[in-house]
């Protein structure tokens, strides 16, 4: 494996997760929010999957409003 361009595919890949991810999170919290299905902060989950390399992490957070 050719180290130099294992590490720049997985930073471009998380580049790209994290303008994607920011941009629709912010789309649907407004929105909730706006209908009032979403108050000071709600509860977050991503699940991060490769199944070829047999991974499959879920991250929990929490998105604040207020």
């Amino acid at each position: 494996m050719n180290e130099d361009i294992f590490n720049m595919s997985v930073r471009k890949f998380l580049k790209k997760v994290g303008v994607t991810s920011q941009r629709e999170i912010e789309t649907a919290i407004r929105k909730a929010v706006e209908e009032g299905k979403v108050g000071a902060a709600t509860e977050a989950k991503v699940v991060l999957s490769i199944p070829a390399a047999g991974l499959e992490v879920t991250i929990d957070g929490t998105i604040e409003t207020e």
